[in-house]
């Protein structure tokens, strides 16, 4: 997708096609690019970012300036904890993008965190600087310490090389194009299929894993896009940068789950099977961003929730599921 006009940047989108990705491109293909910006949304099919020689082979190709790097493995918690070795093996290959990216001249890298890789013996809030204050939860421990390596290859090629490489850290994004596999995805698309399934069979209750009790950070995919261009454009720091709603706006799992059953109209009832682990709490703060983008305006959760739902109703024959 090219915007118009003379162009000065190429912006590759690494994992282009993912719940990210997607809506990076609708909020470009809505007004919201630049002509002087050539954005390249990558397929999976374009590329093994987990092989040196294919990665340098897509830089060569494409020759962005800047990159977005979302290529990643990703799954829920209970898929996290069976294979935690399985995601450290894969995410510690897909940093080859650093190295073809300084080889071939990029001006700007920012990569993809999340807020699980921070500790779990915490002082909540966390924020950028608590990153490597100890080991990260024992759920997705694999996960989070080659996530970690990325902020470490930031600060190296910037230091050695001058490079303008850095990193956001998500809270738990949502939207449509999410992974809805009830196993293998986040709490909340994995609920709204499970709403979806259970409004079809008379009587059926919604079974959530846990208390309900823990609280989340929701983030809205469409607002994360319009925030990774502005740090894409903006933000100069090498260091990381939290993108999330704030403290004030942390949403229970019981909560989202109610929330999913007004947007689906579901009448059933409501149960916690407590047998299953809650997973991390990890409160975040978005101070930092706050400073930079007082105003930013985020789409209500329950809003975004009822989009989300509409938008999966109306592909479900085609969503990941």
């Amino acid at each position: 997708m090219e915007g118009a006009g003379l162009v000065g940047k190429h912006i590759l989108v690494t994992g282009g096609t993912g719940l990210v990705g997607r809506a990076i491109e609708k909020v470009v293909a809505d007004g919201e690019g630049q002509l002087d910006e050539e954005w390249i949304f990558m397929f999976s099919r374009d590329a093994d970012m987990m092989s040196t020689t294919e990665t340098k082979a897509l830089f060569e190709k494409h020759k962005p300036t800047h990159v977005i790097h979302l290529a990643a493995t990703v799954g829920g918690l209970f898929r996290n904890i069976c294979y935690n070795l399985d995601f450290w093996k894969k995410h510690t290959h897909h940093t080859h993008h650093m190295h073809s990216a300084y080889e071939t001249g990029v001006q700007k890298v920012v990569s993809c965190l999340s807020t699980c890789i921070f500790p779990d013996k915490m002082m909540y809030p966390v924020d950028e600087s608590m990153i490597h204050n100890g080991p990260p939860h024992s759920s997705n421990f694999g996960y989070s310490y080659a996530k970690r390596m990325i902020d470490i290859q930031n600060r190296g090629y910037f230091e050695q090389h001058g490079c303008r490489f850095t990193a956001v850290i998500p809270t738990n994004v949502f939207g449509p194009h999410d992974n809805f596999n009830i196993e293998d995805g986040h709490v909340l698309p994995g609920l709204i299929h499970k709403v979806c399934l259970a409004k079809h069979e008379t009587g059926s209750a919604l079974t959530v894993w846990g208390t309900g009790k823990p609280r989340r950070q929701f983030i809205y995919s469409l607002d994360l896009a319009r925030l990774f261009l502005w740090v894409l454009r903006e933000y100069d720091e090498v260091e990381p940068i939290i993108l999330s709603v704030g403290e004030e706006d942390e949403v229970s799992i019981r909560e989202a789950a109610e929330a999913i059953l007004e947007a689906m109209d579901f009448r059933g009832e409501l149960v916690f099977d407590t047998t299953k682990a809650d997973g991390q709490f990890k409160t975040a703060s978005n101070a930092k961003l706050r400073r930079y983008l007082p105003s930013f305006q985020f789409t209500p959760f329950r809003k975004a929730v009822k989009e989300t739902c509409a938008w999966f109703n109306t592909n479900y024959a085609n969503a990941r599921k």
